[in-house]
């Protein structure tokens, strides 16, 4: 395959390239990615680097999603038909300096019709929970100031959520995923032996027999990873804070919970698929995948974090097999 890159690194679980994510999505071949999960640049609301091919560096939304439908396009084709793309987002805050008002924009739905005006069919949604007071801390934003509750709670508002997003190409999917869970990925819920016992023996005083534990256990899991919420991510259970090396190394700006990806990962691919992110980052998503008996494929423009995402991915494959050795 012939791609422009400034470097790339082609290993047995995993390819990394760097440099522009629609043209290197290009070069793969039609109907050849099982699943692909990111997290795309907020529009302008971060900007990354100084490089023109960065869909992040754009002076508005129109110009964004102009750049950004040749990758969506690109998404369609390399897609297996009845497989999934799954992407992280948050509607994103005006401001008076650059909206003239104080409000929110639709960003999530702009993705979506940016999706289904390349042929995509819109899948489904969970929206994520996050403290409204962390955000306040964070960003200073008007709407979640207590003291704004007091002087005029009508410019209040709630906290913006984080969402996941799936996407789904027409067609019929020519090799079915296994949906049996047998861990979960989460806190606060006990699948454990011990707690099915506890529950079998209530279900049989109450005159009836318990569903076998392999059962009970993957429809719990099930119930949990269905809700239209997720309340139970961990925000720190990031590669950033596990992969963290010194203070000095540079940090990305918004690494995608682990926890997001491998539920993503485990509901909607196979071991041995192959996933795709163009949006690598530090590699999150590959390493997730990785670790989850996957392949991946990932392209990063910051040639910064494509380093990190290098390493980060070959440590995943060392302690996949680790694991795999017990």
């Amino acid at each position: 395959m012939q791609v422009n890159t400034i470097d790339q690194v082609i290993e047995q679980d995993f390819a990394i390239y760097n440099g522009d994510c629609v043209e290197i999505t290009r070069g793969l071949p039609d109907n050849s990615i099982h699943y692909s999960i990111f997290s795309p640049p907020f529009a302008s609301l971060y900007t990354y680097s100084n490089s023109d091919r960065d869909m992040g560096n754009c002076r508005n939304d129109e110009e964004f999603f102009e750049h950004f439908r040749f990758l969506v396009r690109e998404l369609y084709r390399v897609m297996i038909p009845g497989r999934l793309v799954s992407f992280h987002c948050m509607n994103l805050p005006t401001s008076k300096a650059h909206h003239g008002y104080i409000g929110i924009r639709d960003f999530r739905g702009d993705l979506i019709r940016a999706f289904e005006a390349e042929g995509f069919i819109y899948h489904s949604e969970v929206c994520i929970w996050k403290d409204p007071v962390v955000a306040q801390q964070r960003t200073k934003a008007l709407g979640l100031l207590h003291k704004q509750v007091v002087k005029d709670s009508a410019m209040s508002r709630q906290g913006i959520p984080d969402y996941l997003v799936t996407m789904r190409k027409p067609g019929i999917n020519p090799e079915p995923i296994s949906g049996e869970f047998e861990e979960f990925i989460g806190e606060g819920l006990d699948v454990s032996r011990e707690a099915y016992e506890r529950h079998a023996a209530e279900v049989r005083a109450a005159g009836k027999e318990p569903w076998p534990f392999e059962m009970w256990r993957s429809v719990f899991i099930w119930q949990k990873y269905a809700s239209p919420v997720w309340m139970d991510i961990n925000s720190n259970n990031t590669l950033q804070y596990r992969s963290a090396r010194d203070e000095k190394d540079e940090k990305h700006i918004c690494p995608l919970q682990l926890d997001v990806i491998a539920r993503g990962v485990e509901l909607w691919s196979n071991p041995g698929d192959v996933v795709f992110s163009p949006f690598a980052g530090i590699g999150s998503e590959g390493y997730q995948a990785i670790k989850m008996g996957r392949r991946f494929i990932g392209i990063e423009l910051k040639e910064s974090y494509y380093r990190i995402a290098v390493n980060n991915l070959r440590m995943a494959v060392d302690e996949a097999f680790e694991e795999l050795l017990g």
